[in-house]
């Protein structure tokens, strides 16, 4: 079985979160980037749980610049075969997209992984632009994977149930909780992750069809008001004239 799985690099959740003067851009002074954990835990275990179960191999493709090896070789130390960066600031989701699905064309993956979503812009955009872009069936949020043969079959969860549906191989996947456990890199893995090269290539031509205005920070959350069990008359008078509905 040939699957790539798509890695993104996001910053730490405990980084504070800085921009710069005009407010267009992240300020990464000081900021620790990770690899997007929805991308680890669960799409990249997966593949590798799968390759050890059905055989093949897994290949990991990045867009980003060369300050991101770190984040590629982590997903080769946890168990990747190959790995590819595509040289390039990812722009936006569009533009990430068309790069992954550039590469992916003509490579005949049986399956294409990513992460349900990143940890930064919660966008969930990739996978579905993705899959367009290859003409590939796309399943998204799936939490179980079983496959035989060309033929998967994945659960998702759905409103009040679960959703279980059959699919041949080739398709998308964006994997949520459930999907796989975390595994943390061995230290034969981190020193053959050292030894293992990452294909560079060349970003193909792209036109951006939107760009950044501003980032805002979000409001200032407020102070928790407390109010005893006993005093229900309380609880209701605020909720009538000063709780908000958001």
């Amino acid at each position: 079985m040939k699957i790539l799985v798509c890695i993104s690099q996001t910053p730490d959740t405990t980084a504070k979160i800085k921009f710069n003067a005009e407010q267009t851009q992240l300020d990464a002074n000081g900021v620790q980037f990770i690899m997007n954990p929805y991308d680890e835990w669960y799409a990249l275990v997966r593949a590798i749980e799968l390759k050890e179960q059905l055989g093949g191999e897994v290949t990991v493709i990045h867009v980003g610049t060369v300050a991101n090896d770190p984040t590629i070789r982590k997903a080769l130390a946890i168990g990747a075969d190959n790995a590819v960066r595509v040289d390039s600031e990812a722009s936006s989701s569009l533009f990430t997209a068309k790069q992954i699905a550039a590469y992916a064309k003509g490579e005949n993956f049986d399956i294409v992984f990513f992460g349900k979503e990143t940890i930064d812009y919660n966008g969930s955009e990739v996978p579905a632009m993705v899959s367009e872009l290859l003409d590939l069936p796309y399943i998204s949020y799936g939490t179980e994977m079983t496959v035989a043969g060309n033929i998967a079959t994945i659960s998702r969860d759905i409103e009040g149930g679960k959703e279980t549906v059959e699919l041949a191989t080739p398709f998308v996947i964006s994997a949520a909780k459930g999907m796989a456990e975390q595994r943390i890199p061995n230290m034969k893995g981190i020193m053959m992750s050292k030894t293992k090269p990452i294909k560079v290539v060349p970003a193909t031509a792209n036109v951006n069809t939107s760009n950044i205005v501003k980032y805002e920070y979000p409001a200032e959350k407020k102070g928790c008001k407390m109010i005893s069990a006993d005093n229900i008359d309380e609880l209701v008078s605020l909720l009538h004239n000063e709780a908000k509905v958001i």
